[in-house]
Order: C-alpha cells, then sequence, then structure tokens
C-alpha cells in the first residue's frame, strides 16, 4: 500500500499477495475457459438462450436487451431488465449460452426473493462511497494521528468487503440454477454441459478472489490501527 506522500508499506504484501496472486490465477482461468468454449458451437445465441429460459420459468415480464461494453452482463433488478453483451448476445457458443444462464439465473433469484440478492442490492448505493472514500478517510486519521477518523474509514471499508462476502453465494447459487435450468431444458448436449460448469466455475474463482482481497485489505487497516494504538 503507497501511503499518500509517503512510502510503499512492504508489509501490505503480506496481506495482499495472496489475494492478488489468486486474482491472477481465476483470470487466467475465466481467459482460458472462454477462449475454449467461445469457439464451442451450441445452437442458439446468449440472447436466445436467456428468453428461453425466461419464459419457461414464467418470468415474461423480465426484458433482454443488449448492451455496450465487453462482458458487460448483468441483471438489473430495479427495471427487470436481463442485458447482455454483444459477444454473448449475439454468438451461438457454449460460453454465451452459460453467461447468459448465469444472469437468467439471477432473474429467478429476484422472482423468487432470494435473500442474499435482495441484501446485495439494498447495499449497492453506499458500495462505491465506501470503496474510495473509505481509504482516504483511514489514511487522514493515521497521518493526523486521529484514531476515530481512522477507525471511521475502516468502518466505511468494511462494508466493502462484507458487500464482497454477501455477493459470493449470490453469484453461486445464480450458476447453480443456470446449470439445473440448462440441464432441464436439454439445451446443451453432455459436453456442451461440461464447457457451461467450467466458464462459470471460473467466473466464481473471480468473485471469491475479489472477497479475498478486500478482506485482506481490511485485516491490513486493522493491523495497522492497532499497531499504531500500541505504540501510543
Amino acid at each position: 500500500m503507497i501511503y499518500p506522500g509517503f512510502y510503499f508499506d512492504p508489509l501490505y504484501l503480506v496481506f495482499a499477495l495472496p489475494a492478488l496472486l489468486l486474482g491472477l490465477y481465476a483470470q487466467l482461468k475465466v481467459n482460458g475457459a472462454l477462449n475454449r468454449y467461445s469457439r464451442a458451437r451450441a445452437g442458439m445465441s446468449g440472447a436466445q438462450a436467456a428468453r428461453t429460459l425466461l419464459d419457461a420459468e414464467g418470468l415474461y415480464d423480465v426484458t433482454v436487451e443488449e448492451t455496450r461494453g465487453f462482458l458487460s452482463d448483468h441483471y438489473d433488478p430495479r427495471s427487470r431488465t436481463l442485458r447482455l453483451s454483444p459477444q454473448v448476445a449475439g454468438t451461438d457458443s457454449v460460453a454465451a449460452i452459460g453467461v447468459a444462464a448465469h444472469e437468467a439465473g439471477h432473474a429467478l433469484q429476484h422472482a423468487r426473493a432470494y435473500w442474499p440478492l435482495s441484501v446485495r442490492s439494498a447495499m449497492v448505493p453506499t458500495i462505491h462511497f465506501g470503496s474510495w472514500l473509505g481509504p482516504i478517510v483511514f489514511f487522514l486519521g493515521l497521518l493526523m494521528n486521529a484514531q476515530p477518523i481512522a477507525w471511521l474509514g475502516v468502518i466505511l471499508f468494511a462494508g466493502v468487503a462484507l458487500f464482497a462476502v454477501v455477493t459470493l453465494p449470490v453469484e453461486l447459487d445464480a450458476s447453480r440454477r443456470a446449470k439445473a435450468l440448462l440441464q432441464e431444458r436439454f439445451m446443451v448436449d453432455r459436453e456442451g454441459m461440461i464447457g457451461v460448469s467450467r466458464v462459470l466455475n471460473a467466473a466464481a474463482l473471480t468473485y471469491v478472489a475479489a472477497a479475498v482481497q478486500a478482506l485482506s485489505t481490511l485485516l491490513y487497516y486493522v493491523f495497522l490501527l492497532s499497531g499504531s494504538r500500541r505504540r501510543d
């Protein structure tokens, strides 16, 4: 971690390096799975697969539309809209169907009132605020030797770590629902399901890495504060 106006703290690597390595490994797994299964044809596009799955579950009011950006796929519970990137919406690959089915899984979570999704959605408005303001407040308090201010920064960033942890069951459950839906509707064959599982499992690892990184950063902040209190 680089202190504002000071130096890089090697101790930060003790906390952050495992998470950074896990994040790098997860990204390599995602890239490998996407590259491999984006070439495997599945017979329908991601948009067609999403629409089929949503209709099969009676979610006719959920809109499927294409959005801009690379792998910008997401489900918006406020407008009940499933947005798919061009690489997913218009591509008839195993990878595209896996991603589309995952997002359909989020729509199904919303329709079934899956409580971790509700908790995560409620946290979204405050997370972006805490992610940038928390570290600033923390280091200002540390530099000013004002522990109450520094602890406020820790609390703000703790919300980010909690969000990352809550995201894990939401994403894992959406992938579980996606695989079950695809199997129930016989939309991909056995080899296709292997590909879908590998793509979704690799993607899930990125959320694990994000949670580990957020928690390790939070622990680093607490360690610094505890150490400064002992020195006082």
